[in-house]
């Protein structure tokens, strides 16, 4: 995905509220579950992160690309934006 993709799903994402919170406990199995099921409805999600270790939140934001194939979109303070295209597309995201 090209920056100008990022740019136009980081400005849809803007009005989004969060649909996924990680307490303290870290990504468990059921997060991960409850965020596959959130991409699969919304395509594109903002997930709150309630710990104060930035280099935690990054590491939170990988991981969890990673395992659910997601695109890293934005991460903003305790914000993290996530994309991933379901099967039905419900997001037309400019070629160019």
């Amino acid at each position: 995905m090209n920056s100008k993709q990022i740019s136009y799903l980081r400005g849809l994402a803007h009005n989004l509220n969060p649909v996924v919170m990680i307490s303290n406990k870290g990504l468990s199995e059921s997060v991960l579950k409850e965020i596959n099921v959130s991409l699969d409805a919304h395509e594109l999600i903002k997930i709150k992160v309630m710990g104060d270790d930035r280099a935690l939140r990054a590491k939170l934001l990988t991981d969890i690309c990673e395992q659910t194939n997601a695109i890293a979109v934005h991460h903003i303070g305790k914000q993290l934006v996530i994309y991933r295209q379901s099967t039905k597309p419900k997001i037309v995201i400019p070629q160019k």
